[in-house]
This record gives structure tokens, sequence and C-alpha cells, in this order.
């Protein structure tokens, strides 16, 4: 500690991105030294677009040594093993893009190079017949896979459906335990350093005054510091990314919740399905120069599983991002910081990643420029990153049946993504390329699932002796399908962690009894968790 030491951080906004920011900050910069503050109103309130999540957010939990049944109970919570994709690539088309990996590389080749190979010789099941997790999502299975799994139930991967408001308020709680002090109030002035525009204080509604040394803006989309008081500027991806509106809604369960999310392409957008333990999560993303706002809330309604339990709520936004993630001494986190529709439920790992980053790269009162510039290059790549997968689901489809469709069918899309489409078109190739959040398995199950279908394969394939191979293949297909005969049923293992009287607890086989447990497991490292 020195006279450079930042001795307050100051948060505008609670929400998800405020309090993963307090609890995060309250584990990390516990100094004795650094003081920090939530500011929030309970007249604001949050906007809760992200209950599905992808793996790196149990890092998030773990970082923190919060117990992964706990965090379930406490947020409503369910399992994740991937997404299905519903009328994508064509209408009656569906696939599956599933966490974890296809198979097993065999000889330095990657597993998908080989499928490549062999559906050449003979027809195939789809790609996700090799995904430990694909096979149990659609088996309706779950259970995490124990530290010393040897059986096919190691290449399990999951994430979490949870309700937002839950999870912040969770991670309140935890946060103010480890000493955040929490701040009632609405800003009506924010105080500004003449000489260089760092901010310096926020004024609130009750005249108090709260001074900081580094601020972090989580309030929303308005950008309450990173763009009404810095004017940092928004990068505009419209033209890459039209859908501009959404209408959400929750809906009575049908019946026990499904392991995975599902999107369903509509006519000028797409519907989200996130199953929670005690409601469904319903979203209909469009755009408004297709559908109208009352046509998009009755195309919504009109495809609930369930009764709503709400009236629907309609939110407008822009994709795209701040031309700076840091400027001066402000970060911006969350809304704030930029907006990619949740359709590979990335909104809530954005967040993660800006505070891991912050972490890294966190300052001193003096602001060294080459940490900001750092954390501004690198988040800028994150987004770019994200934006690009997300495109290529839209153009990627064969749809030409409703105007919305045939623009994004034909529409230009980045040079970056126009190379990875082109590269895989050849032979299948894919490159993961600096600090990409999207590895193998998730540019090969979108590709795939939409008609993207390489021409060849790598010639590296054709070394390897057909027979072993095709051997190796079926041998881990039956050893996916087995394993998820025997893991226990999603709902049961929700009502076990519950505790629920009379739940059923599934006694896996002798030879399967190492292999997943319901006891709470040691966490695997995901520090590359792969997508």
């Amino acid at each position: 500690m020195n006279e450079h030491t930042i001795r307050s951080v100051v948060i505008l906004g609670g929400g998800t991105a405020g309090w993963m920011a307090a609890a995060a900050l309250s584990r990390f910069l516990n100094n004795g030294v650094t003081r920090i503050t939530l500011i929030e109103s309970e007249e604001i309130g949050t906007v809760g677009v992200g209950e599905a999540t992808i793996p790196p957010l149990r890092t998030f939990n773990q970082m923190l040594g919060i117990d992964e049944h706990d965090f379930i109970r406490e947020t409503g919570g369910t399992y994740k093993l991937g997404i299905e994709f519903v009328d994508w690539g064509d209408v009656g088309e569906r696939y599956f893009h599933p966490f974890g990996a296809h198979g097993h590389d065999i000889g330095g080749v990657h597993f998908h190079q080989l499928y490549l190979r062999e559906r050449q010789r003979r027809v195939l099941p789809d790609i996700s017949a090799w995904s430990m997790s694909a096979v149990a999502a659609q088996a309706g299975r779950f259970a995490p896979p124990a530290p010393q799994a040897q059986s096919a139930v190691k290449d399990l991967f999951y994430a979490y459906h949870f309700d937002a408001a839950r999870y912040a308020g969770f991670l309140r709680r935890f946060a103010e335990r480890n000493g955040i002090q929490r701040v009632e109030g609405k800003v009506v002035a924010v105080a500004q350093r003449p000489e260089d525009g760092h901010v310096t204080a926020l004024k609130l509604d009750d005249g108090q005054i709260v001074g900081g040394d580094l601020f972090i803006d989580c309030s929303g989309f308005r950008g309450v510091l990173i763009e009404e008081t810095l004017e940092t500027g928004y990068e505009d991806w419209r033209h890459w990314l039209p859908c501009d509106r959404a209408v959400a809604v929750p809906s009575a369960n049908p019946g026990d919740p499904e392991p995975f999310t599902r999107a369903t392409a509509r006519g000028a957008g797409w519907q989200w399905r996130i199953p929670l333990q005690q409601r469904m999560g319903n979203g209909l993303v469009y755009c408004s120069e297709f559908q109208q706002q009352g046509a998009a809330e009755r195309e919504l309604l009109a495809n609930l599983e369930g009764v709503p339990l709400t009236d629907p709520r309609h939110l407008a936004f822009t994709t795209g991002r701040r031309k700076l993630a840091w400027n001066r001494n402000v970060v911006a986190l969350g809304l704030a910081s930029g907006f990619i529709e949740p359709l590979e439920s990335t909104s809530i790992h954005l967040v993660q990643s800006g505070i891991a980053r912050l972490i890294a790269l966190f300052p001193d009162r003096r602001f060294d420029p080459v940490e900001r510039d750092e954390y501004n290059a690198q988040m800028h790549e994150l987004y770019a990153d994200v934006r690009d997968f997300v495109i290529l689901h839209y153009k990627a489809t064969r749809r030409a049946d409703t105007p919305f469709w045939d623009r994004c069918r034909t529409m230009a899309i980045p040079d970056s993504l126009a190379r990875k489409i082109a590269l895989f078109r050849g032979k299948g190739r894919v490159f993961r390329e600096g600090r990409e959040l999207f590895a193998t398995t998730s540019w090969v199950s979108v590709c795939m699932g939409q008609h993207v279908l390489p021409e060849g394969h790598e010639p590296a394939v054709d070394a390897l002796d057909e027979q072993k191979v095709a051997g190796a293949l079926e041998q881990m297909r039956r050893d996916y399908l087995d394993v998820a005969a025997q893991l226990p049923t999603h709902g049961d293992f929700l009502r076990h962690i519950a505790g629920a009287p009379g739940a059923a607890t599934p006694v896996p086989s002798a030879e399967l009894a190492p292999t997943f447990s319901f006891a709470s497991e040691t966490p695997f490292d995901f520090s590359a968790d792969p997508l």
C-alpha cells in the first residue's frame, strides 16, 4: 500500500453486473485499504436477460468459494448442457450446440476431421452423437462428473440456467458479508476533475455525495458515466445484427426442466426457452423493421408451453459496443459496455470477462494508459469474437421464406467472419486466434448444423487407417449412449439437491460409481472451457 493505491471504488448500478463486480472485488481487493461502495435505486430496476450461461461462470463461482448446490437452490437454477437450435438452417430442421468437445482426437487429428472423412464412406448420425453433453441433454439426464471420472462421463461439460434477479440478490448477500457498502439512491449530478475529465464524485437525489478514485458503470443501456458523462461513443452493429427489440414473459413449467436452452427461429427473429426450477423463461428477439410490437407479443404468447405468469415486458436495444470500455477512470460493465443479443448466452460471460480483466489490470491512482489501452484492446477483441459467432447463425441460413431471413441470408458480413467461413467450407478448418471464446466444437456445430459443409477434409486424416478410425468412432458413440443411460434424470438430480421428500436418488452401477456423485464434487479447472 502506498499513496497511489486506489482508496475508493464506486459501482453505479446493481443487477447482475453490479453485484458480480462487487462480489469479485470484495474477494480480491480485501486489502484493508480499498473501500467499495455500490449505488443502486430500487425505483430504477434492472434488465434480467441473462438467465442462460456458458461454462466459464463455474470458474467465477468457484473463485468466490460459492458452493454449487447452494447456488442452484438460492437462484432456482437448473443445469445446462448446450443449446438446441430449431428452424435456423431451414424450417423443420434442428441441431444441437453442446458444451465440451466432439469425441476425441486421434493421432493429433481433430475429431471432426475424422468424422468428415467417415461420412464420405457411409451414412452417419449427426456429429452431436459424439458429444457426451449432447447425448445426455437429449436423454434429459444429468449429474456432474466427479474428479476421478475415467469413463465417457468425464466429457460432460455444463453451465447453468437461473433467475438473474435471484443471482444478483445471492451475490449481494455475499458482497455485503464481505464489507461492501450499498447506498440507495439515484445520481442527479456527476463531478469531474477540470484538468482531465476524471469523475471525482456522484451526487445523489437525497443530497449525499459519494466520492471515489475508480468508478464502475453498471447503469445499463443509459451508461450514465461512460456515455452521458464522458461521451465515449457507441459502435452500432445493426447492419449485421438487425434485431433491436425483445419481449419476455415467464410461464408455468410443462414438466421437469430439460438440461438445455432452446432457440427457435421465428419470422422476424427468434424465441428463447430457458427452463428454471419454478418457471420457464421465454422471450422473442425481433427486428422492429419487420415486426411490430403487438405482433411480436402475440407470437410469443401463442408459442408458450404453459400459462404466462406475468404480463409481457418489452425492451428496446441497439446491438454494438462502446468505443471504449474503459475511459479515463470509468470502466463500463454489462449493458453499459455494450449489448449482443443472448443467442449464445454470452451476456453474463461478457460481464465476467470484464471483471476478470479489470482485476488483472487493476490500476492505481495514476491510471497508467498502458493498462487502460490493454483492457480496451482485449474487450474489443472479445466483443468482436462474440459478434462474429452470433452473425454466423443469421448468415448461414437457407431460409428465404420471410423478408427478414432473406436479408440475413444475403447480407454482407465482417471480413473476419467471411475468412472463417471460407476456411471451413474448404476442408473444415477452424483456427482459434488470440483470446477467442468459441472453440472448434462451437464453429463445427453451427456450421454443420446450418449447412456450411466442407468440400473435403484435411489430408492428415488419410494417413490414418480407415477401419481402425471407424471402430474407434463407433466405440465412442456407444460409450456416450451407455453412460447417458445410467445418469439420473435432470429432474431427479435437482430434487436431490433440494432435498425434496421422496425424491428419487438413482444409484449408479458399480463400474460407474466412481465417475459421478451426488456429493459436492471438487471443481474442475475450467480456465480453458471448450465451448
